[in-house]
């Protein structure tokens, strides 16, 4: 049964009682200069922490510019909160107390919502590394033969993560041209890729590796990922060591995180998997997750959008608590604010496929997109990353991820 939610437009939004995603946010036209502070959104309003907490009807660190005081408390501080939440926006006697706290989202300015400790990006779609596989090595076997044994993952650069709506700037490097010469200059196949991130809350023990089955308690919350890729600067650099310039420049997350336990209705049965994974990776329950996920592109110089690809989160082959375990086992320990990100969601169908690399086959079939042809992108188009997870009938919405292409510098 849904939760029946008092304030003005929640219910039945995407944003309701069921869902309360976090973010860090400010009055936009505010003539008083407030810093930064945390705020939970419900329906097209965001809920001020802060000022709850000043009255006493909330209890946490909600006067700072960053979820990380209040994701370290743990597990057990996240559920009582959200409890709590959940009566101060479902209980009508309390809408006069709470109601003074509310601020629609278009009167805000949102901030990336957590500090950033360390960015992990793994590799854990199939159908995503056989497509590449089979564009990169097409008189070979599309997947290595590490692939299927262990969650392929690098270590990337938490500085350069953006929150949503900030623009891209398109980035500069090395590229060898088709007749072999190498020159630098401005990327000319710049790329998407469609992910999903995880944020840690709970650190972990230096030395020690994090059980696969403990792996959960230690993720607060999800978000969309658009780690952007210039594929032309990273062909030329990647080998031996693995992705640097072609990944580093701008990675962008949702300005919502999403509570864990808001998608625990969504869990789901992943593949199987083959051969059976070795026992530090093998989990007592499977944390796949049915989320829907759909990229749409709004070419330079239009008003209108289009949806080019649209996927499910629900086949990824390796999940999270898989790539948590694999990531501490050799001793690394997580620390509250990492992100550790899926790596580009494909699907095994046309149109699923979570990178342009892919829906246009290396740009050799470009899209049409409302009338405009593109192999990569052009200074001026914008992305839009959307998901959404139906829960028990409740319809939760992922914070989008929106970003658009600016040129070099």
């Amino acid at each position: 049964m849904s939760l029946s939610c008092w304030v003005p437009g929640a219910n039945g939004s995407g944003f309701p009682a069921e869902h309360l995603p976090y973010g860090v946010f400010v009055e936009d036209a505010s003539s008083v200069q407030t810093p930064p502070r945390v705020g939970v959104r419900i329906g097209d309003q965001v809920l001020d922490l802060a000022r709850l907490a000043g009255e006493g009807l909330v209890e946490g660190p909600f006067d700072q510019p960053s979820l990380n005081p209040f994701m370290a408390e743990g597990p057990l501080r996240w559920q009582e909160v959200r409890e709590r939440l959940t009566e101060l926006v479902c209980d009508p006697r309390l809408s006069a107390r709470v109601g003074p706290a509310l601020l629609r989202v278009d009167q805000v300015r949102l901030f990336r919502p957590f500090t950033v400790a360390d960015y992990v990006d793994f590799y854990s779609s199939l159908e995503h590394a056989t497509n590449l596989g089979r564009l990169f090595r097409p008189d070979g076997d599309p997947l290595l033969p590490n692939w299927r044994h262990l969650p392929v993952g690098y270590h990337g650069r938490s500085g350069t993560i953006v929150v949503s709506d900030t623009p891209v700037v398109r980035p500069q490097g090395q590229r060898r041209e088709p007749d072999g010469t190498v020159v630098f200059g401005p990327s000319t196949r710049l790329d998407i890729e469609l992910e999903v991130g995880f944020v840690v809350g709970v650190a972990s023990a230096p030395h020690l590796p994090v059980p696969i089955d403990e792996a959960p308690s230690h993720v607060f919350g999800v978000v969309l990922v658009n780690d952007w890729s210039a594929r032309d600067i990273q062909a030329w650099e990647y080998q031996p060591l693995g992705p640097f310039l072609g990944k580093s420049f701008a990675t962008s997350v949702s300005a919502w995180v999403t509570p864990l336990d808001a998608l625990a209705g969504c869990r789901t049965t992943g593949p199987v998997q083959e051969p059976t994974p070795l026992p530090y990776l093998t989990a007592a329950e499977d944390w796949a997750l049915a989320l829907d996920l759909a990229v749409d592109m709004t070419p330079a110089g239009s008003d209108r959008s289009e949806t080019i690809s649209s996927t499910s989160f629900a086949g990824l082959y390796w999940r999270f608590p898989q790539q948590l375990a694999h990531l501490t086992v050799n001793g690394a320990h997580l620390r509250t604010g990492d992100l550790i990100a899926s790596g580009t969601v494909s699907g095994p169908t046309p149109g699923s496929e979570g990178s342009l690399v892919e829906l246009t086959r290396g740009g050799a079939e470009p899209l049409t997109v409302v009338g405009v042809g593109r192999r990569f992108l052009e200074d001026g188009d914008e992305i839009v990353l959307r998901g959404q997870a139906d829960v028990d009938g409740v319809t939760i919405t992922l914070g989008e991820v929106r970003g658009r292409i600016l040129p070099a510098l």
